[in-house]
């Protein structure tokens, strides 16, 4: 059997980061692997983030040691879209955030929990990635994807305007992403490119807060092993979202990088585990964190 056919039972272990608020520097391998329609996928799970790790990277801190312990819980579904392979799903974090940072000069501590914005997206390969049943899927071979994909993170999370530090961010953010991915045997090389536009956030400290959209671009390479363990490398660079506060500029434009992994583990035919960490290699303005994530997966449907 070719490796391709043994992924698909961990698709979605891209959702672990968004479990920790800082979805604006995600890595997710596999995005726009194909899949059968009709699985359902639960997911379960636990991101522990350390640093500087806050919600809104424009935020202005220095020294910040902060922590950030999100368990969290989503829910996505593969379907056929047009003909094509698509998947949508949804995620709701919550969230503990505490530590220090200074703040215009003036030390500032923060304490907080609540619900994290949660966010929602639907994805559909376009290209090498028909709408397939589970018996069909036995015998695809992917080979070349190409897909889309468009993410909203809604504000209704915890949030306080008359603190810079929040778990939620007060604004929607919309995300739309495309993403091409090209296998060799049991190896997969995987890249994607998106934008995130931010509504402006109009009560922030009493003032109204512009952002400006930030780009990022993101690699992976993903290899499948025989006995349905798979493990990959991630990188990604983002670039952009200077703010403008009260119609003052500020000097927030950020350029940063970030590596991470990702290996995931089969438990039985319906079950599996996922492990992630990324790390912070360059940082310009913002986020400079680690990132250490656990989830459970549960699948079922498509005639399992």
């Amino acid at each position: 059997m070719n490796p391709i056919h043994l992924w698909f039972p961990a698709l979605f272990s891209g959702l672990l980061l968004f479990a920790t608020g800082t979805r604006g520097q995600s890595l997710e391998p596999r995005l726009y692997s194909n899949a059968p329609v009709g699985l359902n996928f639960l997911l379960g799970g636990y991101v522990f983030s350390e640093g500087n790790a806050i919600t809104d990277p424009s935020v202005q801190v220095e020294d910040g040691q902060l922590e950030v312990h999100s368990p969290f819980a989503a829910y996505a579904r593969s379907f056929g879209l047009w003909g094509r392979s698509a998947k949508f799903d949804v995620v709701v974090p919550y969230s503990f955030l505490s530590g220090a940072a200074t703040v215009g000069g003036t030390p500032a501590s923060r304490k907080v929990d609540g619900f994290a914005d949660p966010s929602f997206r639907l994805s559909m390969n376009l290209i090498g990635a028909p709408a397939l049943s589970l018996a069909e899927f036995k015998d695809y071979r992917q080979n070349f994807v190409l897909g889309g994909s468009l993410q909203v993170l809604a504000p209704f999370g915890q949030y306080d305007s008359s603190r810079l530090v929040n778990i939620g961010t007060h604004r929607w953010t919309v995300k739309p992403e495309l993403g091409i991915s090209k296998t060799f045997g049991p190896i997969a090389l995987e890249l994607a490119g998106a934008i995130a536009f931010y509504t402006d956030n109009d009560d922030f400290q009493g003032k109204t807060k512009e952002q400006e959209p930030i780009y990022s671009v993101q690699g992976h390479l993903v290899y499948a092993f025989k006995n349905k363990i798979w493990f990959s490398i991630d990188s990604t660079y983002y670039a952009g979202g200077q703010s403008t506060v009260g119609g003052v500029e500020n000097s927030d434009f950020q350029s940063n990088s970030r590596l991470g992994a990702t290996l995931a583990l089969p438990v039985n035919k319906k079950n599996s585990v996922k492990l992630y960490f990324s790390s912070g290699v360059s940082t310009r303005t913002g986020s400079d964190f680690d990132t250490y994530g656990l989830a459970w997966q549960y699948r079922w449907g498509g005639g399992l």
